[in-house]
């Protein structure tokens, strides 16, 4: 599940590694696990050496002569088998820029890999850089200022970093897609799911945001057509599902993937296995009752 909904996440429930001929070396070994963050301190040197680690790899790949979505699934299915964990960024009593590379939740995974593809593609791999793209994706203007700050709902994630020219919502383009008129409102509804909550100021900032992202008219895909549209899925897009559930928009996210007859895949951090390709996204969708389609979103 998405961090939107870690303490909905939490009560109800959100391919082999590219090889270069000569073996680079491993990353270290992280046992893929479904668990609460409270039960992983964070470790930033942990963290360094994973970078560091991915970083060496990326360069004897040559990532960086490949188109930016190359990049992020390339990266996505070396990170395979890494452990799924919820609640991470909602587990410090201030908002904190965690970034670790050792656990995910699902959105924690595409903004992790997204980053690091963009240094690479910028040709910034410092472990700052990493941080500094991190920051830029999952806050309100790129900027991190409290909880409230964080754009929470994946709608005003695609819209906040559209605006700022770090990705574009692709979905009106799809064959299939349909008006998208659910409306958010989870997170205001039930702040009791949220300590950070307590806080008025982040309670505002919520509300604030919840009455933007249902002012912006959008489209998405019906999981009926979800097969329609693979010809308009480019891989490294990042695929939004969203949800039948009251008040949230989207339950989970990942990457597309694209085999040689056209299909699409879904590499994503599963709370059942960890960092995983589900190999067909329209199977996937169709295995989840309370998915109902998705956004797709193209990183730029």
């Amino acid at each position: 599940m998405t961090r939107l909904v870690t303490g909905l996440a939490v009560g109800f429930v959100g391919l082999a590694a590219c090889r270069a001929t000569t073996e680079p070396p491993a990353l270290p070994a992280v046992a893929a696990a479904t668990t609460t963050a409270t039960a992983l301190p964070l470790d930033d040197s942990a963290t360094r050496t994973r970078h560091a680690a991915l970083m060496r790899w990326a360069g004897e790949q040559h990532l960086a002569d490949r188109p930016l979505g190359e990049v992020a699934v390339a990266l996505g299915t070396r990170l395979q088998g890494t452990a799924y964990v919820a609640g991470i960024l909602d587990a410090p009593a201030v908002e904190t820029l965690t970034a670790p590379l050792d656990r995910f939740d699902c959105v924690l995974f595409v903004e992790s890999v997204l980053a690091m593809a963009r240094g690479i593609v910028s040709g910034d791999t410092t472990y700052a850089g990493y941080l500094a793209n991190v920051e830029a994706q999952r806050y309100r203007g790129g900027t991190m200022d409290g909880y409230g700050s964080r754009l929470h709902y994946f709608s005003e994630w695609i819209d906040d970093n559209a605006a700022r020219g770090l990705a574009e919502d692709v979905t009106a383009d799809a064959p299939g897609h349909a008006a998208y008129t659910r409306r958010v409102g989870f997170m205001s509804a039930h702040p009791d799911r949220y300590p950070h909550l307590s806080d008025p100021a982040a309670l505002e900032a919520v509300r604030a945001a919840e009455a933007r992202v249902n002012a912006t008219p959008r489209s998405y895909v019906p999981k009926n057509h979800a097969r329609t549209a693979y010809a308009a899925i480019q891989p490294g897009d990042v695929i939004a599902t969203t949800t039948n559930v009251n008040g949230l928009d989207v339950s989970h996210v990942g990457f597309a993937t694209k085999a040689a007859d056209g299909t699409v895949g879904f590499l994503h951090a599963s709370p059942q296995g960890g960092v995983k390709t589900s190999p067909a996204l329209a199977a996937y969708l169709g295995s989840n009752r309370a998915q109902t389609g998705i956004f797709i979103v193209r990183p730029r």
